[in-house]
């Protein structure tokens, strides 16, 4: 029998041999574990953290240009509200002195078509009244000239002729 297994009992024992249940295998894997196995996962584990240390680093170096990028952007856009409200200020404003001076010049010009119109009212009143005075002087003198050709003779004729001609010429 074996003298390395103890205890054995229907199936179940304890093997000391040290070759047989390769405890110093075992034994070697383990010592070169803990000798070898810290450096190695040690260094990766050290440059995973150093990897996610530098990654937040660049992240709050994002945001802090983020947030430096939105307060220069809310600044710009504050300065182009108040630029708008200037420019839709002075747009009204100029509006508004375009509707006064478009007023002015419609009431300037109004003023000027009533002005023409009564003179040319004026200068057409002229006008008939000249013609009227014509026509009736020519009314007068061809009735003169009826009523007086059998009173006058041929001389003092001729001389009233040229006188009411004058006369007409003057008018």
């Amino acid at each position: 029998m074996n003298d390395s297994l103890i205890f054995a009992t229907e199936g179940f024992a304890l093997n000391l041999n040290l070759f047989e249940t390769n405890v110093i295998n075992l034994a070697v894997v383990a010592f070169g574990l803990y000798k070898f196995l810290p450096n190695f996962l040690g260094g990766m584990l050290e440059r995973r953290r150093s990897a996610i240390l530098q990654d937040l680093k660049d992240a709050e170096d994002r945001l802090a240009k983020a947030s430096e990028s939105l307060k220069q952007a809310k600044l710009d856009l504050s300065s182009a509200e108040q630029k708008a409200g200037k420019i839709r200020t002075d747009c009204q404003a100029r509006a508004e002195a375009i509707r006064l001076e478009s007023e002015k010049r419609t009431v300037e010009e109004m003023a000027r078509i009533k002005q023409g119109a009564a003179s040319d009212l004026n200068v057409e009143a002229a006008r008939v009244s000249g013609q009227l005075r014509r026509e009736a002087a020519k009314l007068a003198i061809e009735k003169a000239l009826s009523t007086l050709s059998g009173k006058l003779d041929d001389k003092a004729q001729d001389k009233f002729l040229k006188q009411s001609i004058k006369n007409i010429g003057d008018i």
